[in-house]
Order: C-alpha cells, then sequence, then structure tokens
C-alpha cells in the first residue's frame, strides 16, 4: 500500500479558495487512481472527487462540481484539490485515498489507502 499525507487545510472565509495536496511514498503513484473524500462531524465520510490513474478521466460529486478541481503531478507523487467559492457545507475533514482500480471511484470501498485528513473550516 501506498503512504499518503495531506496539506493545504486551514480556516478560510465563506467566498474563498484552499488547495488540498496529497503526496504519496511507497508505490507507483502513476499506476494509482486518487480520490478525496470529506467527513464532516456526525456525518459519513463522502466522495467528493477522484481522478483516474490515466490523468485525464475526473469524477466529481454534484456538490461540488463546477467549484473544485482535482489534478495530478505524477513527477511529484501528488494529487491536488483546488477548491473555489467555499461555503460553509464544505466545512470538513478531507482525506486522500489511493486504489488500483480504474472503476468505481466514487465509493469508499475502492480505495484501500488513505491519509489522516486535513481540517478545512470555512467560517465568517
Amino acid at each position: 500500500q501506498v503512504q499518503l499525507v495531506e496539506s493545504g487545510g486551514g480556516l478560510v472565509q465563506p467566498g474563498g479558495s484552499l488547495r488540498l495536496s496529497c503526496t504519496a511514498s511507497g508505490g507507483a503513484f502513476s499506476t494509482y487512481s486518487m480520490g478525496w473524500f470529506r467527513q464532516a462531524p456526525g456525518k459519513d465520510r463522502d466522495f467528493v472527487a477522484a481522478i483516474h490513474w490515466n490523468g485525464y478521466n475526473t469524477y466529481y460529486a454534484n456538490s461540488v462540481r463546477n467549484r473544485f478541481t482535482i489534478a495530478r503531478d505524477n513527477a511529484k507523487n501528488t494529487v491536488y484539490l483546488q477548491m473555489n467559492n467555499l461555503g460553509f457545507e464544505d466545512t470538513a475533514v478531507y482525506y486522500c485515498a489511493a486504489t488500483k482500480l480504474s472503476e468505481g471511484l466514487r465509493g469508499l470501498n475502492a480505495y484501500d489507502s488513505w491519509g489522516q485528513g486535513t481540517q478545512v473550516t470555512v467560517s465568517s
């Protein structure tokens, strides 16, 4: 399994932006599809976005489509989540995940490596 470390979380005002990063080690990063999930207090962990190992196919939750962008840099073993126009509902711990699969990337169970999470708080 690959080891994942997220960074870039923090406190931001409504309408602001953040970019999360997730750096992988211990595996061939370019062969992993990557996902971002989030979990708000008292709620389930939900799918946010995913990118196929090929770097071309991307998937988004309806709630973040047109606001968030997932991208990867295989040379840096890193996947990014650019988050724009953040709202209170985006407050959560954001988790990065990795899988060798190329389908079913919206599901939690597709992933077998997870990061420790990074907190994103949207507050005025």
